[in-house]
C-alpha cells in the first residue's frame, strides 16, 4: 500500500491506493463565495431554517460539505403558499420586463460560473467527459445551465395567440396564451444547475412561479441559484427553493404534486419515480410535463467511419461516468467492423481515462454518485458475465462509489445491463448482422429518450433515423444536447419538451376569446 498527498489550496487529498483499490480521504473545504454557499431554503424572499439538517456528501469520499436545512411539508406548503401569492402580480409584468430580469440572472451566472462550478464539482465531482478534467467540464455545464436564462429571456417576448377568421360577421374570434400558475419543479442530482434552469427558464419567462425541490445530493448549487436570483431582482416568491433529506423527499413530493395551488409539475429522473408523480398528480388533473428514464442504443452500421464511431461512443457514454439520461447503454456493432471497434474503443480508453477524484486536474472519471449507484453497476457486470459476456477492459469496483470503465464483449438481450438502464460508465457491445435486427433490438425497450448510429450511408441514414423510437437521435454525433433543440422522449421516456421555441409551450395555457355583438 502507499500514500500520495496532493495540495489544493486550502484542501489537502490523500490518495491511498491498494491494490486495485482507490481511497480517497479528503478534509474538504470549499473555496466559494460566502454568498453563493447558501445552506437555507429559500421562501418568498427569505432565507429559511428548518427544525433539522441534512448532509451533503462529497461522492468521492464520503466527506461532509455541509448542512443544509431539511425542509418537511410545512416548509414546502409555505413555499407553494409564498409561489401562488406572487403568481398574479408576476404574471401582470410585461414579458419585455420578465425577459430583462432572466437576462440579468444570466449574466449574474456567467459572473460566478467559477464559484458555481466548484459547487457543481463538490457536490457530484464534476460533470466529467473521457478529455475534458472535471473542473473545467463543471464551467461548461454552468455555461449550458445559463443558457436555458438567456434563451427563455428572449423567447419571453415571442409569446404570441391568434386570431382566427369567424364563421359570422359579429364576432372575433381570438386565442390567447396565458401561464399556468404555479410550478412544482423537482430535479435530479446530475446537472444539478442546468436541469433546474432548464424548467425555470420557461416557466418565468411566460408568468409562472415556481417551487424548486433540488435532489439531496445537490441541493448546493440550487440555493446559489436562489442568491444570484435576488441579486437580479426577481421579486419574493417567485422562485423558491426546499431542499429535503432523502427521508423526506416522499412527502415533500407528494405535496408538491397534490396541493390544489399547484397548476403545474414537472420532473426530470427515473420512470418508476415519475409514475408515482403523475399518479399524486391525478387526483387534481394537473399539467405535467416529464423527463425519465433512457436506455439509449449506439449503433454501428458497417457503412460507418470507425475512428468517428469510437470518439462519439467515448463521448457520449463517459460523459459525466456514464450518469445523464441520454448516456449510450446498449452497443449493438454490425458484425464486418465489429473487430475493428472494438480494438480501437479499448485502446481509447487506456488512452483517455483516468479514474480519480473531480478536483484533480488530470482526472477524467470521478465517482458515481453514492454507493448504491455502484453496486449497481457492479451487478449489471457480474450478471452479464455469468451470462458469458468477456470482459475487455475494467470490470472491476475501485472502493467506495468509484468503478472502473468497463467494455464487454459477447453479450446477449438477455442480459440485466441491456434490460435496464445503467447510469455508470460501463459498455456492452452485442455484435449484430442485418440493419432490422438492429432497429428490432434498439425499439425493444419501454422507455425512448435518445439514440445514436453511425452510417456514411445517406438512405440508411434516413432509414433508420425514421424508425427508431426515440425522441432524439444522434446522427454521427455523440453529443446532441443543446438549448435551441427540443429535448424529450417516447414512450416511458416521459411527457413534453424542454428547452427550444417548444419548451415554453409547457407552462402555457390557451384560452379562446370570442368577442360578439360587433356591428361590422
Amino acid at each position: 500500500m502507499g500514500s500520495l498527498y496532493l495540495s489544493r489550496g486550502r484542501c489537502i487529498l490523500r490518495q491511498v491506493f491498494s491494490g486495485s483499490h482507490i481511497m480517497l480521504q479528503r478534509p474538504y473545504s470549499l473555496d466559494v463565495s460566502a454568498q453563493l454557499l447558501r445552506k437555507e431554503a429559500f421562501i418568498e424572499g427569505r432565507w429559511v431554517s428548518a427544525a433539522s439538517t441534512f448532509p451533503v456528501l462529497d461522492p468521492a469520499t464520503g466527506e461532509e460539505i455541509a448542512k443544509v436545512s431539511d425542509c418537511g411539508t410545512k416548509e414546502a406548503q409555505d413555499a407553494v403558499n409564498a409561489a401562488y401569492k406572487a403568481f398574479h402580480p408576476w404574471k401582470s409584468h410585461t414579458a419585455k420586463e420578465r425577459s430583462i430580469l432572466l437576462r440579468k440572472w444570466f449574466d449574474l451566472i456567467n459572473q460566478h460560473k467559477e464559484d458555481l462550478a466548484k459547487l457543481i464539482t463538490a457536490e457530484s465531482v464534476g460533470i466529467l467527459t473521457h478529455y475534458i478534467p472535471p473542473m473545467k467540464e463543471s464551467v461548461g455545464e454552468m455555461t449550458y445551465s445559463a443558457s436555458f436564462l438567456e434563451w427563455f429571456s428572449e423567447e419571453a417576448r415571442r409569446v404570441y395567440g391568434d386570431i382566427v377568421a369567424p364563421p359570422a360577421k359579429d364576432r372575433k374570434i381570438l386565442l390567447l396564451k396565458q401561464p399556468v400558475g404555479v410550478a412544482s419543479i423537482i430535479t435530479p442530482w446530475n446537472f444539478p444547475s442546468a436541469m433546474i434552469t432548464r424548467k425555470v427558464g420557461a416557466a418565468l419567462a411566460v408568468g409562472c412561479t415556481v417551487v424548486v425541490k433540488p435532489a439531496e445530493d445537490t441541493p448546493l448549487s440550487a440555493l446559489a441559484l436562489a442568491e444570484l436570483s435576488v441579486q437580479a431582482g426577481i421579486p419574493p416568491g417567485v422562485f423558491n427553493v426546499v431542499p429535503c433529506s432523502r427521508e423526506k423527499t416522499p412527502a415533500v413530493g407528494e405535496l408538491l404534486c397534490t396541493d390544489p395551488l399547484v397548476a403545474k409539475i414537472s420532473f426530470t429522473g427515473s420512470t418508476a419515480t415519475g409514475k408515482i408523480l403523475l399518479r399524486h398528480a391525478a387526483g387534481t388533473v394537473k399539467r405535467v410535463s416529464m423527463e425519465l428514464g433512457g436506455h439509449a442504443p449506439f449503433i454501428v452500421f458497417d457503412s460507418a467511419d470507425v475512428d468517428k464511431a469510437v470518439a462519439g461512443a467515448m463521448a457520449s457514454k463517459f460523459r459525466n461516468s456514464g450518469q445523464t439520461c441520454v448516456c449510450s447503454n446498449r452497443f449493438l456493432v454490425q458484425s464486418g467492423i465489429h473487430d475493428a471497434f472494438m480494438e480501437k474503443l479499448a485502446k481509447a480508453m487506456d488512452a483517455q481515462l483516468k479514474v480519480g477524484h473531480g478536483s484533480e486536474p488530470t482526472t477524467t472519471q470521478g465517482p458515481l454518485i453514492n454507493t448504491r449507484a455502484a453496486e449497481k453497476v457492479e451487478n449489471q457486470i457480474a450478471d452479464a458475465v455469468a451470462q458469458g459476456a468477456v470482459i475487455v477492459r475494467g470490470g472491476k469496483r475501485l472502493g467506495g462509489s468509484f468503478m472502473q470503465p468497463t467494455l464487454l464483449s459477447s453479450v446477449n438481450t438477455d442480459m440485466l445491463c441491456m434490460q435496464e438502464e445503467t447510469f455508470g460508465p460501463l459498455i456492452p457491445v452485442v455484435k449484430f448482422n442485418t440493419e432490422q435486427e438492429a432497429l428490432a433490438i434498439a425499439n425493444a425497450s419501454p422507455v425512448g429518450l435518445a439514440g445514436y448510429f453511425y452510417s456514411r450511408d445517406i438512405s440508411q441514414i434516413w432509414r433508420v433515423a425514421e424508425q427508431m423510437e426515440v425522441g432524439m437521435v444522434g446522427v454521427n454525433e455523440g453529443l446532441i444536447s443543446t438549448t435551441e433543440a427540443s429535448f424529450g422522449g417516447l414512450k416511458q421516456s416521459g411527457l413534453g419538451r424542454e428547452g427550444s421555441k417548444y419548451g415554453i409551450d409547457e407552462y402555457l395555457e390557451i384560452k379562446y376569446m370570442c368577442l360578439g355583438g360587433l356591428s361590422l
